[in-house]
């Protein structure tokens, strides 16, 4: 009504110039809704990927009845959902259902050991961010080795007090609550990296690669060109667990096997990089 009194009393030019800026007007604040819209939406998405304490799921496999309980007991009292299994087949079948956030598994028990739980976790999609803890009485190395080579994230030996075993569970499900907003993709030439997708491709052919194996790849391929020391391939991919320098080598051998040896270059007494096809030309 406003606009129709001032526009009225307005000639041809003067009015159409005042139409224009008033289009202009509305479009600039158009424009700070949609961007106030945009970024109460990324507000949102962000709160939603952060994982409460109450909503993370531990399963437990073990088949001690009294470890199974007193672990229990304590993970429940700091507010965890927290599922049993007295064998690996049991273990599995309840991760499908429950899809935990981390799995605890020991090794020596029926029907099927830690080693083949782990293994056959691994080899489902599903579970590509699951979080893979050992508690077990073995302490060989050649123990440790299998475990990590299976797809294990840490290992720890039994006996331990509770609430060493807590704060190490609580240092492992950090990372669901840091893991990035958004996720890259890496691609040159014949070689594609989608990191959201858990996806590797070279000249278009799938190559699939269990969740570390795909961190080392990612990492290198992040920086092709660059020397990434073992002490930094080993905090990226296994955090602060104790892990040895020769499960590095274990999980590159495996990773050159499927990508081709062409494309990671060992640095002796440094490290490892990145050869993209531009660069082995």
């Amino acid at each position: 009504m406003i606009s129709y009194f001032i526009t009225e009393h307005l000639n041809d030019t003067d009015r159409n110039l005042l139409n224009e800026r008033m289009d202009s007007r509305l479009f600039m604040l158009h424009s700070i809704v949609e961007h106030s819209f945009k970024f109460s939406y990324q507000k949102v998405k962000f709160d939603f990927l952060k994982v409460k304490k109450e909503e993370i799921r531990i399963l437990l496999v073990d088949d001690e009845p009294d470890i199974l309980e007193i672990i229990r007991f304590n993970l429940s009292k700091e507010g965890y959902k927290v599922f049993t299994a007295i064998n690996g087949q049991e273990g599995i079948d309840i991760a499908i259902l429950k899809h935990p956030h981390l799995i605890i598994l020991d090794i020596m028990m029926p029907k099927m050991d830690g080693i083949q739980t782990c293994e056959k976790l691994r080899e489902d999609g599903r579970f590509n961010d699951t979080i893979i803890l050992f508690l077990t009485a073995r302490g060989e190395e050649y123990s440790q080795l299998a475990a990590y080579d299976a797809g294990a994230d840490d290992y720890v030996t039994k006996p331990i007090k509770p609430k060493i075993l807590v704060s190490k569970i609580k240092s492992l499900l950090r990372r669901l609550t840091d893991r990035p907003l958004s996720y890259s993709t890496i691609q040159f030439d014949e070689f594609l990296i989608d990191k959201e997708a858990h996806s590797v491709s070279i000249e278009e052919k799938i190559i699939n690669l269990p969740r570390k194996e795909f961190k080392i790849l990612f990492l290198l391929a992040s920086q092709p060109g660059k020397v990434f020391q073992r002490e930094t391939i080993l905090d990226y991919v296994w955090g602060d667990s104790q892990v040895g320098e020769r499960t590095i080598d274990v999980h590159m051998r495996k990773l050159r096997k499927k990508i081709g040896k062409k494309y990671i270059k060992t640095i002796k007494g440094v490290g490892y990089k990145f050869m993209h096809s531009r660069s082995l030309r």
